[in-house]
Order: C-alpha cells, then structure tokens, then sequence
C-alpha cells in the first residue's frame, strides 16, 4: 500500500490522488486541503495552480512553489479545526498544521485555510496563518512512575 501523505491512513490511489490528476473533484474543503499538501509533497504544483480560485491566482510564483516543494522534506498534516466547507456548503475554512524541514531546519506552517466554491467545485483562495498555541506538557522527573504505566521508575524504563 501507498499511504497518502494527507495523514488520512488511506491508499494514495484511492485518497488524494484522483483529486490531484482531476479524475474526481473534493467533496469537501478540507478533502481539497489534504489533497494540496499531499501535491506540495509530490510537487505537483500545477495542482496547487488549479485549485486556487481564479480570483486568487494573481501572482502565484509557480516557480518558487516547486522550488520550495522539492527542497523540503515533508513531516505531516494534523487538521486542527473545520468549520463548513461540506458537500452543500459554499464556502468553509481549514486550520492545520504542515510540518516539513528544509536546508534551515524544521518548521511548522500554521494556517486558517480559506476556500469557496467556483463553478460547483472546491477551491483555495487565502490562508490566514495562525501563531502556533504553545502546549502545556508535565515534566516528568527521573524518578517518577513511567509514563508507560510498567511500574517502573522512568529512568529505569522510557527514560533510558
């Protein structure tokens, strides 16, 4: 099997990939979403062209997409919040995360993606980015129970 890079767990062939090469249309705004990030992944930067609304396509550097798309090395989608954008919607919003490394190191594209209906199919039109909400995570001490839940101590478990 060929797992999507959308994070879906599904087939490639049977999730983002008939999207991409316009065999079937999204269903849904975030259907489109998972399916440009899994187009950034594979460069396919005619896509990325495509299914940004017409209104929106001024100044699009397809250039510079696949240079960047080639360069980084993509580390995953996590969908954080969707808001419309269904099957009867006409317009819906996207929040997600992308991860990737490039040559400057890791990083983490936050984004509010915007999307809108045109001529009966989903399409981009803007990204709001978001600043990334810092988690609250308990520190663990070396001699706390593990995390794992063995009865161990940590630094004699997970901790090694």
């Amino acid at each position: 099997m060929n797992s999507c890079p959308c994070g879906s767990g599904n087939d490639y062939a049977a999730c983002c990939e008939p999207i991409i090469i316009g065999k079937k249309p999204a269903e849904t705004a975030e259907q489109l979403m998972r399916a440009r990030y899994s187009a950034h992944v594979k460069v396919e930067v005619d896509f990325l062209y495509t299914s940004t609304h017409p209104d929106y396509r001024e100044g699009y550097d397809h250039k510079g997409t696949k240079t960047w798309a080639e360069d980084s090395q993509w580390h995953g989608l996590e969908i954080i919040a969707t808001t419309d954008g269904g099957p009867k919607d006409e317009t819906g919003e996207v929040e997600f995360v992308a991860r990737f490394r490039d040559k400057e190191g890791l990083h983490s594209h936050c984004e509010r993606g915007q999307f809108k209906r045109h001529d009966k199919q989903w399409r981009f039109t803007e990204g709001i980015m978001v600043k990334a909400q810092p988690r609250s995570v308990t520190k663990i001490g070396r001699n706390d129970p593990c995390i794992c839940g063995s009865g161990k101590k940590y630094k004699k478990c997970c901790g090694k």
